[in-house]
């Protein structure tokens, strides 16, 4: 039994907030599994006898082992560990760094879906011409809170939005404030507003001084900009972190066009590059001669035909890259979908290419490598592998439970491999962020879900009418429609 929050009420009726929840020990409920610790400056949390995959080197994993968290940091990773704290029994779960979504469009939560069977032309044509200029700053915020709730959900701790609703500052404001509401730990990507009058990038010096004063805060500022020499220089003025869709099946964005700002000297290893699509050789070579990163969203670029995920390309070149879900409008979001999607895809080339004859091929991926790149080499995209993506003591407590004793995966034989081909959202029991505990026993902490249903639907219902949409749930969603 793991952790469990008490959900108690005031004396009002109103649900506690999660920060009232998390202030202290008296907020939990003290069953069997939990001992009260004595009065602490710090909160100490104690998550004793999991499996531990630590993604250290120096540390390594464990078939059975402790991690102990002071306030928001990690102190302790081994076996046997006795400290006054509260106590998690971690028995029948995996315990290990919470994932990494180093890409993503959040403020479309509201529009899940709808375009199920849609192309890369009806994205465009449906999502971002149609819809995002009508969005309002409400909609903007109730969208961004639902992405990061349901990232939570899933043990995803860290998030990368390319905000690209930016169509006023007061949309602006909406997204950094439901970021902070959420408590997850994201970075907001400034991009490219769709509404009348949206301008970019002049509202980057603003939001940088009004809410990103501090290195070390949860929501952190980063640019979503284009092939642009004017707007990666931008970036640099303000030491913002360059985050760049490059699809090949679109001649103005394909890797040849960030090749040419290559030539300029302007590639770094700030840049993270989304998609990189239908890459060639010595594109992949610039980008890790220049110490780039890459964020790929396979199960989307198969299916809106971004072109071929450029995965092997990547490993052949000695960069390992991150994962990502890119639009809830197509394809579910979770990382157990990102990290299926890659095993799969390179699995499948490598084993296609030994099937017509080929000698010396490339190793195959296993579990772990997978789940490597949904964890530390997301943080390394990001930026962020010295405070999150590992069990290091010293790092911020970003962590993930993940049940063991569910139909899916028992009796467990291989950790990695239960993750990777076992797994989905329903394992997901614990979820720490800084050292708070936002989802215990399988469910969030402090949040009202059917007050958030009804406000996503009404954001939704506002959307559709607006664009002229059907209201029937009755599949509509068709290439070219």
């Amino acid at each position: 039994m793991t952790a469990k929050i008490n959900a108690t009420r005031s004396t009002c009726g109103t649900p506690l907030s999660r920060r009232r929840l998390l202030a202290g020990a008296a907020a939990f409920s003290l069953g069997p599994a939990i001992a009260a610790a004595p009065p602490a400056r710090e909160k100490r949390y104690l998550i004793k006898g999991g499996i531990v995959l630590s993604f250290d080197p120096k540390i390594g994993d464990f078939d059975k082992a402790d991690v102990l968290i002071e306030g928001r940091k990690i102190l302790e990773v081994r076996p046997n560990i006795t400290a006054a704290a509260t106590i998690i029994d971690a028995s029948n779960t995996i315990v290990l760094p919470g994932f990494v979504d180093s890409h993503h469009h959040f403020y479309q939560s509201a529009l899940r879906n709808v375009l199920s069977n849609g192309l890369l032309d009806d994205y465009f044509r449906d999502i971002v011409n149609k819809a995002t200029p009508l969005y309002r700053p409400e909609d903007a915020y109730i969208g961004i809170l639902s992405g990061a709730l349901r990232s939570l959900t899933s043990g995803i701790t860290n998030i990368t939005d390319l905000s690209q609703v930016s169509n006023t500052p007061e949309h602006s404001d909406a997204m950094v404030k439901a970021f902070t509401d959420s408590g997850i730990r994201a970075i907001h990507a400034y991009s490219r507003g769709y509404g009348p009058g949206a301008k970019y990038p002049d509202d980057i010096e603003r939001l940088q001084k009004r809410y990103f004063t501090s290195a070390d805060q949860l929501v952190t500022l980063a640019m979503g900009a284009a092939i642009s020499k004017e707007q990666w220089l931008l970036a640099r003025k303000f030491g913002l972190r360059i985050y760049t869709h490059v699809v090949g099946s679109l001649a103005a964005i394909a890797p040849a066009a960030v090749i040419k700002l290559g030539e300029e000297g302007l590639m770094g290893a700030d840049n993270v590059y989304i998609h990189f699509t239908n890459a060639r050789p010595e594109h992949m070579k610039r980008v890790k001669e220049t110490g780039g990163h890459l964020s790929l969203a396979c199960p989307i670029e198969m299916t809106m035909r971004h072109g071929m995920p450029p995965l092997q390309l990547a490993l052949d070149h000695g960069i390992r890259p991150s994962l990502s879900s890119d639009v809830e409008t197509t394809m579910a979001a979770d990382i157990f979908t990102q990290m299926r999607a890659a095993f799969t895809l390179q699995r499948l080339q490598i084993n296609e290419r030994a099937i017509q004859g080929e000698k010396d091929l490339p190793a195959l991926l296993t579990a772990k490598d997978v789940v490597a790149m949904a964890t530390i080499e997301g943080a390394r995209a990001n930026g962020l592998e010295s405070r999150t993506g590992s069990l290091t003591p010293g790092k911020d407590a970003d962590l993930v439970l993940l049940r063991t004793d569910m139909t899916n995966v028992m009796p467990l034989n291989n950790a990695y491999g239960a993750i990777v081909t076992g797994m989905d959202t329903a394992n997901v029991d614990t979820v720490m962020v800084a050292g708070k505990i936002v989802k215990t026993r399988g469910r969030l902490v402090g949040v009202d879900l059917a007050a958030h249903q009804k406000r996503l639907a009404a954001s939704r219902d506002y959307i559709v009418e607006k664009a002229g949409w059907p209201k029937s749930v009755i599949d509509t969603s068709l290439p070219g429609h």
